[in-house]
């Protein structure tokens, strides 16, 4: 018998990839071998229910409580998010619109229609002050707009929900820094990144596997899901760089501070998650530059559509 989910912000990077996990193919810049539980998608087993921004608006609770009678799910997985860090700033009402209210809306209903509820979190609920990486258990204390309004919606969550923490989100579709560096790396162009950030990679491919687990199981509770090892975003763009054939010369190290106001929020010098937990449970997602590789050479592979 077939497990209906519904994914919510199905037009994403992540739910685009995470649709077609759910149907048994590999998304793009995918590894079809990695399998943290173990075990391959079988043909049938989830029956998919995927919701774009324009066909679902979790921030109606009347609507969303009209899809979940529709669709009748077994899980949710709550991708929906406003997540533009820096407009938020100026923005926080709209931001906790979709981020508190509209995963209160996901949760509440969940638990009417009988639903095991899987919501997407942030890495930017820490302050980045530990020196370490963070456990699920650790102290929050946000820094920015978007970080509180996540974390508020944690808060809204069911003690029965599962909360994934997740960061540094790069797939081969949707938007994400990792093209913009690709990019000017093929137009033969340098760039400039800090190296006084540290955290976390996460391919779109490789956490829509991981919520594939995680949809089997239903486990409840706070994970934290990333690919394994830290970084900087200097480091990113230097090993972007040498995958497509740049020299050292193609990326230059700055501090947080010259970036001259283009960043308007505040971001947590050290955000890496811990994933031990995930880890021990199924299995470590890859390190970060394997999966990176892949979702660059995959961009090359597609001409640079993205």
């Amino acid at each position: 018998m077939s497990a209906r989910v519904l994914v919510t912000g199905a037009g994403g990077q992540v739910g685009q990839d995470l649709l077609d996990t759910l149907a048994g193919q590999s998304p793009r810049g995918g590894d079809p071998a990695f399998l943290p539980d173990g075990v391959a998608v079988r043909a049938g087993e989830f029956e998919v229910a995927g919701l774009t921004r324009s066909e679902l608006d979790v921030t109606d609770r009347d609507a969303t409580r009209r899809v979940f009678a529709e669709v009748s799910p077994d899980v949710v997985v709550h991708l929906a998010a406003y997540t533009a860090v820096d407009r938020a700033e100026g923005d926080p009402a709209a931001c906790y619109a979709v981020n508190e209210e509209g995963t209160a809306n996901v949760s509440d209903a969940a638990r009417e229609f009988g639903a095991h509820l899987i919501a997407i979190s942030t890495d930017y609920v820490f302050d980045g002050t530990k020196g370490a990486t963070y456990l699920e258990d650790d102290a929050t204390n946000p820094l920015n707009v978007y970080g509180a309004s996540k974390r508020a919606g944690e808060l809204r969550c069911a003690p029965e929900d599962t909360i994934v923490r997740t960061s540094w989100v790069m797939g081969v579709r949707g938007t994400s820094v990792v093209h913009v560096i690709a990019e000017r790396a093929e137009r033969g162009e340098s760039v400039r990144f800090v190296n006084d950030q540290r955290g976390t990679v996460t391919t779109a491919s490789d956490l829509a596997r991981a919520l594939v687990s995680l949809v089997r199981t239903r486990p409840g509770g706070l994970w934290h899901v990333a690919n394994a090892g830290e970084t900087t975003w200097f480091d990113i763009a230097a090993y972007v760089g040498e995958v497509l054939g740049r020299g050292e010369d193609f990326a230059s190290p700055i501090a947080s501070s010259e970036l001259s106001g283009s960043q308007v929020a505040l971001r947590p010098a050290n955000s890496g998650l811990n994933t031990a937990k995930f880890s021990a449970a199924f299995s470590a997602l890859p390190e970060w530059r394997v999966a990176l590789a892949r979702l660059v050479r995959e961009r090359v592979r597609a001409g640079g559509e993205s």
